[in-house]
């Protein structure tokens, strides 16, 4: 199989998970019934962006892996017979928790997860209080459809990520994502911030020859007990292909399925006449491995 056909969800998040949960699963269904294959979910799809404050109470919303969401998502993974690709606040232990994409495969297993490695912590994104690092490392996740680069948010600023990814056999590059605008910015930053977001990710695909995924959410939401401030997620969700090339994408401002025909075997042919991997120097490169050259 080289024609891959894919859906981003892009959607909006409130604090009743249940009724997130059931927007998503209504708008998986859709996607499978116009043909999709594969479908991708933004980051910490079943809820707010909590990480805007810290705030102890709020790793009750976590969950095991396997879990409810699992159990959901794999039961519909199974009827429609695709590949989902979810995003989740994981409990892994008392004291020990994740922020963590996990695939379930056509047949309803879980086919691999992968555990964000790169955590922020900035205004309105705290999430090193939250999240643990991931130690799964960069592993393409194996699926009948292919092996899935999977990656989360943070994780999309980083080459190094998506290059081991690449290295490791990644048919793609996947990044759920939940990302926005402080309201209080300029229009001109705002375009700024947005642009180098997506910037960054088609040079990953290209720097690598591989298609990529990008899925991020949309709306307002408030800090929680700070109505003045809060995050305005700017949507945007893309799929690139091998050359950086825009493949489709969503609105700023819609909940929306975003689907897109990928041909994976055009990675190949990409990197006959880019071949970037066949000229790495990778004899040179052992300062990649120090926090900073002084």
């Amino acid at each position: 199989m080289t024609i891959l056909r894919a859906a981003l969800i892009q959607q909006s998040c409130s604090t009743d998970r249940n009724a997130n949960l059931e927007k998503t699963c209504r708008m998986i269904r859709q996607a499978a019934a116009s043909g999709s294959q594969m479908v991708v979910l933004q980051e910490l799809h079943t809820g707010p962006y909590f990480c805007q404050i810290e705030d102890p109470e709020l790793f009750d919303l976590a969950e095991a892996i396997p879990g409810p969401s699992t159990d959901t998502l794999g039961a519909l993974a199974r009827e429609l017979g695709v590949v989902i690709v979810a995003s989740l606040f994981e409990r892994r232990a008392p004291g020990l928790y994740h922020n963590s994409a996990v695939v379930l495969e056509k047949d309803g297993t879980i086919a691999g997860s992968y555990r964000k490695m790169h955590i922020p912590d900035d205004p309105g994104f705290y999430e090193k209080f939250y999240f643990t690092p991931g130690d799964l490392g960069f592993t393409p996740i194996q699926t009948s459809l292919g092996k899935l680069g999977v990656l989360v948010c943070w994780d999309q600023w980083y080459p190094e990520a998506a290059r081991l990814m690449a290295l490791a056999g990644a048919d793609l590059l996947i990044y759920p994502t939940a990302i926005g605008w402080d309201p209080h910015d300029n229009p001109e930053e705002q375009e700024r911030q947005r642009q180098a977001w997506i910037t960054i990710q088609r040079s990953h695909a290209i720097a690598n020859g591989l298609p990529l995924l990008s899925v991020n959410r949309v709306g307002f939401e408030a800090a929680p007990g700070q109505q003045e401030s809060g995050i305005l997620f700017w949507g945007s969700s893309f799929a690139a292909g091998p050359q950086g090339e825009f493949l489709a994408e969503g609105s700023r401002d819609r909940e929306e399925i975003i689907q897109v025909e990928l041909d994976l075997a055009r990675s190949e042919r990409v990197r006959r006449i880019w071949p970037f991997l066949r000229d790495r120097r990778i004899d040179s490169y052992g300062d990649l491995t120090r926090r900073y050259r002084d």
